[in-house]
């Protein structure tokens, strides 16, 4: 008589959060959150975890940080913030980011942008 199969263990929220990040880097993946970046308008923002959802990968928000370290200049990395409006780079970078957005007419309350106002909703048929 073979033996009874076994039933797959569920992983839990901490272990697939460690899957997540070793996951192989991916060319897709990485086009799809560089479109959705150039998708934020002048005066607008988005946060990481907004553009890793809107590029069709809602848990990537750490490989949005990635991606836009390595690009350079070639994508506006001043309109990607984290939540809530918080300026996450430190010292002269973050100085940089927050006088590029107020170039751009994003007003801040304090250290964070005013999110109702500079926002940038992504919509669906953005990416057809």
């Amino acid at each position: 008589m073979p033996a009874p199969a076994r039933k797959p263990r569920r992983l839990t929220a901490r272990e697939a959060a460690r899957r997540l990040m070793r996951a192989p880097k991916s060319d897709q993946r990485s086009t799809a959150i560089r479109r959705t970046i150039r998708q934020i308008p002048k005066g607008k923002v988005a946060t990481y975890s907004q553009v890793a959802a809107a590029a069709g990968y809602p848990l990537y928000h750490r490989q949005v940080a990635q991606l836009l370290r390595g690009a350079g200049n070639s994508l506006p990395w001043q309109r990607v913030v984290g939540a809530g409006g918080e300026i996450k780079l430190k010292f002269e970078a973050g100085m940089e980011q927050r006088i590029r957005l107020e170039m751009e007419g994003v007003r801040f309350r304090g250290k964070r942008i005013d999110m109702a106002e500079h926002q940038h909703r992504f919509r669906p048929w953005e990416f057809e």
